[in-house]
């Protein structure tokens, strides 16, 4: 599994703002669209393009354009949905798929509730959207599912994540193409398995305690 921390200016700025308890839902929303957009280019750095012929106002040339299949945006429900516009900025022709997770109050597993992914999605290329890699178990629940429908490659977009998430999920996808960009990498989990320094829910600050 490939690892991207970004180290960026502009990054480091909007985290801090983000992980501000001040911070209005309202903000915090625009603050989350902004980053996707930043850490999404090198997040898209693997999408696979094919060479086509073009005629400029001066000449004839050649360029690149995204491949067929094109990429498939899969948010978790529902903090993911505060990524997705931000994520479709960059690549608005994308399709999106959504995976909907609950907890099980028993076991603590994460398992999928609800599903909305095109029909056959063998070979294609994906990007899964959360703000947090907490535990990894959502991750690691998204990342199997997409895979046992037949995609190719993932990667995987977080605003800020854990060590011990991002070891739980290396673990669990030795063998294959998963690449995990993340805003910021954060010191560890607390005892209930918060993010530390973390920024609280991300469900709860984007759209409010239910």
């Amino acid at each position: 599994m490939r690892v991207h921390v970004a180290d960026h200016p502009l990054v480091a700025h909007k985290i801090t703002l983000l992980r501000d308890e001040r911070t209005n839902s309202a903000t915090f929303r625009a603050l989350a669209e902004e980053l996707v957009i930043l850490i999404g280019y090198e997040a898209t750095k693997q999408l696979k393009t094919e060479t086509v012929d073009v005629t400029t106002p001066v000449t004839q040339t050649t360029g690149q354009r995204l491949s067929e299949p094109l990429p498939l945006v899969v948010p978790i429900l529902r903090a993911g949905l505060g990524l997705l516009e931000g994520m479709l900025r960059l690549l608005p022709s994308a399709e999106v798929g959504f995976l909907g997770m609950v907890r099980n109050e028993e076991t603590l597993e994460p398992t999928v509730y609800s599903e909305r992914l095109p029909k056959d999605i063998k070979g294609r290329q994906a990007i899964i959207i959360d703000p947090m890699l907490a535990t990894g178990g959502s991750l690691i629940v998204g990342l199997n599912y997409l895979f046992d429908r037949g995609v190719d490659q993932v990667t995987a977009v977080c605003l800020i994540g854990a060590p011990e998430g991002i070891a739980a999920v290396e673990a669990a996808m030795e063998g294959r193409d998963v690449t995990l960009v993340l805003a910021s990498l954060d010191e560890k989990l607390n005892e209930v398995g918060y993010i530390v320094p973390g920024l609280g829910d991300a469900g709860d600050r984007l759209y409010g305690g239910v």
